[in-house]
């Protein structure tokens, strides 16, 4: 069996390796025995410029190289250039949204079973089940930042980052769980998942913050696989003469670094049943939602995701909904006019497909106990890009000015088909209460640092004056609304100390007084 592991992960390895490889040259066995591979492959071209390296060049290209199975590379790039059709794509694909049993509504869910499903996910928490993995392997570089999305400082009045707002509600519901249950020390093991350029960046920010108040061994980052970008002819390109040039496999990549970084280990350790993950650049996310893990078991489901309604039929994100009898995403652009605009016949003001997929998912430990039965199984997608690379024949380094390769990824939903509709759960959730995504540079208007900020602020606002509290507006526009620390408040409870308060914003509420 341990033999039979190691020869999958040996196929599926693509780890990045940590930098400072020792300086000690492979023997000419092993290196005869690798370049044979490649050769095998047609990829030999890869040591061109070998025995012109320093020792330490020659290690580390040794290395890398050594890391990837060839002939792999090119199984999965020809199915991804060319995938096959399946019985089922060959003919129209019938689409239908989730079936009822599957799917809940915060909007419209009954009071009491929102509280129960919010008392269960406590109490899993309060148990040492629930542990969160945060997919965080993005530069903000769109946002004019080379550091970690999960660094940027989105201009809150606290002037918070992205982890440290998310680290602060992990903290809060460890906090909640301790009264509902009457226990002290509970935890929810943090697995942060960055990237070859994001990792230490990201480890010394958390070092620096001391964990944002976080226990340092509940707190895990490892680093999700890369694989190498391919020449529009096949070929595997090298960023250097003595680097391959590699990008890292999608945030589907999330289930292979499960296994190669231990995390699952970690997680069987300590008995984690219910997992919560999610995408960094969401300001609104609710860090292990108890009400979502309550959800999540109360339909002893395999994976469950939440979902925003979507704005209208023009609105450019993928939905989720059932393709062909299995839950699946489909993207804005794989729907036709006619299917888009299509109408709910239960309820006609809505759209029939409007669940729209936000990268927030349940996983039960069960699931991922899994993975080695289904890894090979995903499939990887073409991104055609512009990659620097190496000239083979003149040893020059190319920049190019149009799309010259591909970097292969794999999405983390592409595992949703492998499921049967009874192992797989949605909920609605307020896009105005759980998702803002920062995708783009200040000024632009649309999922940026200003927008993600007022979202906060807003909620904020609402939160107080729920509870009778008053909002004065003193800000410029894009200035107005309270931030409340996730310290304080997890989803707007405890507030109560600010119902006869008049709050001046911009403000922020950092603590009760």
């Amino acid at each position: 069996m341990a033999a039979t592991f190691n020869n999958l992960l040996d196929r599926l390895h693509l780890t990045s390796r940590e930098e400072g490889v020792p300086a000690t040259e492979p023997t000419q066995e092993e290196l005869k025995e690798l370049r044979d591979n490649y050769a095998k492959a047609g990829q030999d071209h890869v040591f061109t410029f070998y025995d012109d390296l320093s020792t330490s060049e020659k290690a580390g290209l040794f290395e890398r190289l050594k890391s990837f199975d060839p002939q792999y590379i090119n199984e999965i790039t020809e199915k991804a250039l060319h995938p096959a059709q399946s019985s089922h794509e060959s003919q129209e694909s019938k689409l239908e949204p989730l079936p009822d049993s599957a799917t809940a509504s915060i909007l419209d869910s009954k009071e009491e079973d929102i509280q129960s499903w919010y008392t269960s996910g406590l109490e899993y928490v309060s148990k040492g089940q629930v542990a969160v993995v945060l997919m965080a392997g993005g530069q903000g570089t769109r946002l004019g930042s080379s550091d970690p999305k999960g660094c940027f400082n989105i201009g809150l009045p606290s002037q918070k980052s992205l982890f440290q707002i998310q680290a602060e509600r992990i903290w809060k519901v460890q906090q909640l769980a301790e009264k509902q249950s009457g226990k002290k020390d509970i935890s929810i093991p943090w697995y942060v998942m960055t990237s070859g350029p994001t990792r230490r960046a990201t480890e010394q920010f958390f070092e620096e913050h001391n964990h944002f108040g976080l226990r340092k061994d509940n707190v895990s980052i490892f680093e999700q696989g890369v694989l190498p970008c391919i020449s529009n002819d096949g070929k595997i390109l090298l960023e250097t003469k003595a680097k391959v040039a590699v990008a890292p496999d999608g945030n589907g990549g999330i289930y292979q670094a499960l296994l190669t970084s231990n995390v699952r280990t970690d997680m069987r350790k300590r008995g984690i049943q219910h997992i919560h993950a999610y995408c960094v650049d969401n300001c609104l996310v609710k860090v292990a939602d108890p009400v979502f893990i309550g959800f999540a078991a109360s339909k002893d489901v395999d994976i469950a995701t939440k979902v925003v309604r979507k704005r209208n039929a023009k609105e450019s994100v993928g939905l989720i909904l059932q393709k062909n009898g299995k839950p699946d995403v489909v993207e804005y652009s794989e729907m036709d006019d006619t299917t888009a605009e299509a109408k709910d016949p239960k309820q006609p003001d809505l759209l029939k497909f409007r669940a729209a997929n936000i990268v927030n998912h349940y996983y039960s430990f069960r699931f991922l106990e899994s993975i080695e039965d289904w890894a090979h199984q995903l499939p990887h997608h073409v991104a055609r890009k512009k990659i620097p690379h190496v000239d083979i024949e003149k040893g020059e380094t190319v920049k190019p000015d149009k799309p010259n390769g591909i970097k292969l990824e794999q999405f983390v939903f592409d595992v949703f088909p492998l499921l049967s509709l009874e192992k797989f759960a949605c909920m609605e959730v307020k896009r105005e209460d759980e998702f803002s995504p920062l995708k783009n540079a200040k000024g632009t208007g649309e999922d940026d640092p200003d927008t993600s900020k007022q979202d906060i602020l807003n909620q904020g606002r609402r939160w107080v004056q729920n509870v009778g509290g008053i909002v004065e507006s003193e800000g410029a526009p894009g200035e107005t609304g309270v931030e409340v620390s996730p310290l304080v408040s997890y989803g707007g409870e405890s507030l109560e100390f600010l119902s006869t308060r008049t709050i001046k914003a911009p403000a922020v509420i950092e603590k009760e007084d």
